[in-house]
């Protein structure tokens, strides 16, 4: 697979920035971290080469005196908002971030629910976090937020919060995804340590969007595309501009919050530290893109595959017909059209030959090999056998799976388990697979290819079931589907 992006010197020079800003401020240091601290697969497939804890590597050697709070908003626990790319819900990710975080060394300490303006879905979720012995903290809905800033610089605005109790000068505060309201719990936090008689500053790192690449660029679209269900947008820092003359992009909140930030700052210090949003923000992931071309066509790439995914829940559930037309103008801007996805092109010319559902996927050789559906196989699942052949050297019409093996297994999906689809999906077949490979050498070879498969595009022309997703998740692959609804 082609990289376009130098992980170690991100890690070096953006380590280096982040133990810049600690030192600048004096008392503690209340760090905002956009985006996801691990497990940051948007910035892998925008960016080849960069690894998805990168972030989390850097702050290793700054964990014995940091504290971690995790932040969520009473609005994703009531909309049971999920992480698409782990299939869990947001307040199930705290959770789990929580584990991660103490399994790396970190102290882990309260979690905050913002937003709240009395849901009974996040006073069950603190019961629960409570009987877990996790202290929780509610943040208020505040009217006018975030342009009334003499309401939030007060005791009715951030006044009003639980002040979340502190132990470490570095306070990383982090979310599951982005609209969770990190930035207005380090802002809060500000105010009420400024009430306590203790100074505190406040830091931003933000991955996405880059400061330093235009705004159109490919990789800074694609970051409006994965937001487009926050109605994020990207915009030029009017601040920056106005301060230094230089054009540095950021988004949309950010500059909107950007004057609180200020009055707050001006509140403890009498002047503010920050002359521009970008001035708040560490990001050094720009000055570390090796191959531009490459990270240029991974972002037109993530850009299409935000596209079908909005498409496919506007086809299930019907309410995101915003979120799809701002994608699809963010693709006219880039002057994209799903055509750029080689695996789409081949996927739908492999159906309009068979005349059934079937499905792509371009290795990183650039080969590309398509499937049918079939009798006994799901085009997905004959997809995985077509491809661990052509990187096994297996030839194609060798079968791997025999007919008369497949039959019992279909019998026991339709008659004894009562379902209506006996094709085999991707997690039967690499389950026989497994059974045969004990006698059969084919069958070991073609497992043995699974892990190349990491990082490959792939394009089914039906959408797929919630374990074929799952599979192609575990295995690394980047899925898109047409939004049509067919037995698969």
């Amino acid at each position: 697979m082609k990289t376009g992006f130098d992980n170690d010197k991100y890690l070096k020079i953006q380590s280096e920035q982040i133990k810049k800003r600690i030192s600048q401020f004096g008392d503690k240091l209340y760090l905002e971290f956009g985006g996801k601290l691990f497990d940051d697969n948007h910035a892998s497939r925008v960016l080849p080469g960069f690894l998805p804890d990168s972030k989390l590597r850097m702050l290793m050697q700054l964990r014995d005196y940091a504290e971690i709070i995790t932040v969520i908003s009473a609005i994703d626990i009531e909309k049971n908002k999920m992480r698409s790319d782990l299939g869990i819900t947001y307040d199930e990710d705290v959770l789990r971030l929580r584990g991660e975080f103490e399994n790396a060394g970190f102290y882990s300490g309260g979690v905050v629910i913002t937003h709240y303006n009395g849901q009974a879905s996040a006073d069950a979720y603190r019961l629960r976090l409570e009987r877990m012995g996790i202290k929780v903290y509610y943040h208020y809905t505040i009217d006018g937020y975030p342009n009334n800033v003499a309401l939030i610089d007060s005791e009715e605005g951030f006044g009003k919060n639980d002040f979340v109790e502190t132990s470490r000068p570095l306070v990383i505060v982090t979310a599951p995804g982005p609209g969770s309201g990190k930035m207005a719990v380090c802002l809060s936090q500000l105010y009420q340590e400024n009430r306590r008689g203790q100074k505190a500053g406040y830091a931003k790192f933000e991955t996405f969007p880059v400061w330093n690449l235009p705004l159109k660029h490919p990789v800074n679209m694609a970051y409006e595309a994965a937001t487009a269900d926050l109605n994020d947008v990207n915009m030029i820092d009017p601040f920056h501009l106005e301060a230094y003359g230089n054009i540095a992009v950021n988004y949309n909140r950010d500059i909107e919050i950007f004057p609180v930030l200020n009055a707050i700052f001006e509140g403890i210090y009498g002047e503010s530290p920050y002359k521009s949003p970008t001035d708040m923000g560490v990001n050094m992931i720009g000055y570390c893109i090796s191959d531009e071309e490459v990270c240029e066509n991974a972002a037109r790439e993530e850009i299409i595959r935000r596209y079908y995914y909005a498409l496919c829940k506007l086809a299930e559930k019907g309410s995101n017909e915003h979120e799809v037309n701002k994608i699809a103008l963010i693709m006219k801007q880039a002057k994209l059209t799903t055509d750029f996805r080689r695996t789409t092109v081949a996927a739908r010319a492999k159906q309009e030959e068979s005349g059934g559902a079937s499905a792509a996927i371009e290795l990183h050789d650039g080969t590309i090999i398509t499937s049918r559906t079939s009798s006994l196989l799901g085009s997905s699942a004959a997809l995985l056998l077509n491809a661990t052949k052509y990187l096994a050297g297996i030839p194609h019409d060798k079968k791997l799976i025999a007919e008369d093996l497949i039959a019992p297994i279909q019998k026991t999906k339709v008659e004894y388990l009562h379902g209506h689809n006996p094709r085999l999906h991707t997690d039967e077949v690499l389950v026989a697979l497994s059974l045969l490979s004990n006698h059969d050498e084919d069958c070991r070879k073609a497992l043995d290819e699974l892990p190349k498969l990491k990082g490959c595009q792939v394009h089914s022309t039906v959408m797929l079931s919630e374990v074929d997703h799952k599979i192609f998740n575990k295995l690394g692959v980047g899925l898109t589907c047409d939004p049509v609804t067919k037995v698969e």
